[in-house]
C-alpha cells in the first residue's frame, strides 16, 4: 500500500521539509482545451471581445503558480525562479504547457499543474459567450489531459 506523506491518522499535515537540501528543480505540466473552430479563429485573429486570450491566460498561469500554496492546502510556499507558459493552437484545440523552475526543498509539479489548469480555465472564461449553444450549454468546449509531463530534481537537469 502506498505511503501518504500528508496523512497522519485521521488528520492531514504539511510535510516537514526543513531537513532536506535545497536543490534545483523543474516541472512541466500540460493540458488541452477543445473549442469551436470559429472561436479558435477569433483567438488567432485577436478579435475576441474580452481581449487577448492567450496573453491573459499566460498572466493568469504565472499568478496561479505564485499562489499555489494558498490554493492547495498542504503545498509549501516556495521561491519561484521562473515560469514559462507556451500555447500550441490547432484546428480543434489549444495545448498549454507550463514549466516552473525553483531551487528549494520540495518540487514544483503542483505549481505547474495549477498554472496549466488556470490558463485553460482563463481561456474558457474569455470565450465562453462564443462557446455556448442556444440552450446555454457547452457542447464542444472541454478541458482534458491535465498532467505532469516531466519532473526533474538536481542541478544538471533542473536548470532550464
Amino acid at each position: 500500500m502506498p505511503e501518504f506523506t500528508h496523512i497522519e491518522g485521521d488528520a492531514v499535515r504539511m510535510v516537514d521539509v526543513t531537513g532536506k537540501d535545497e536543490v534545483a528543480r523543474r516541472a512541466r505540466a500540460a493540458g488541452r482545451i477543445y473549442l469551436r473552430p470559429e472561436t479558435l479563429r477569433a483567438i488567432a485573429e485577436g478579435t475576441v471581445i474580452k481581449g487577448n486570450v492567450l496573453a491573459t491566460a499566460r498572466v493568469a498561469a504565472i499568478l496561479a503558480v505564485k499562489d499555489t500554496s494558498r490554493i492547495i492546502p498542504m503545498c509549501h510556499p516556495i521561491p519561484i525562479g521562473a515560469v514559462r507558459v507556451e500555447f500550441e493552437q490547432a484546428d480543434e484545440w489549444i495545448d498549454t504547457t507550463v514549466e516552473v523552475v525553483t531551487t528549494g526543498r520540495t518540487g514544483v509539479e503542483m505549481e505547474a499543474l495549477v498554472g496549466v489548469s488556470t490558463a485553460l480555465l482563463t481561456i474558457w472564461d474569455m470565450v465562453k459567450s462564443a462557446e455556448k449553444d442556444e440552450q446555454g450549454q457547452y457542447p464542444v468546449t472541454r478541458i482534458e489531459g491535465i498532467r505532469v509531463v516531466e519532473k526533474v530534481k538536481g542541478v544538471s537537469g533542473a536548470q532550464a
